[in-house]
């Protein structure tokens, strides 16, 4: 089917070159929770550039306009599935 190969072959993509080339798959149990893992980060965190950087099942945040704020920008940094998944967030 021509218009799910457009959406599918991106995913499969970015599965393959962000999990599964720097990942060792033992079983699959393994596969199908690093698979699960994956497709949460996907969309839940990373931003796809197709949407205005946006991730797909969350609205964007609004945008920062003063300095201060800038200035004083706390990032937290947490790792999923050993490190090969990183999530950045503003600590509260």
């Amino acid at each position: 089917m021509p218009r799910t190969n457009a959406v599918m072959e991106p995913w499969v993509q970015t599965c393959r070159r962000e999990l599964l080339d720097p990942t060792l798959i033992w079983n699959q149990r393994h596969l199908l929770y690093a698979l699960r893992e994956f497709e949460t980060f996907y969309n839940e965190h990373r931003p796809h550039q197709g949407i205005a950087t946006a991730r797909p099942l969350k609205s964007l945040p609004s945008p920062i306009t003063e300095l201060d704020e800038i200035a004083q920008l706390n990032i937290r940094r947490s790792k999923r599935l050993c490190g090969i998944l990183k999530e950045y967030r503003h600590a509260a």
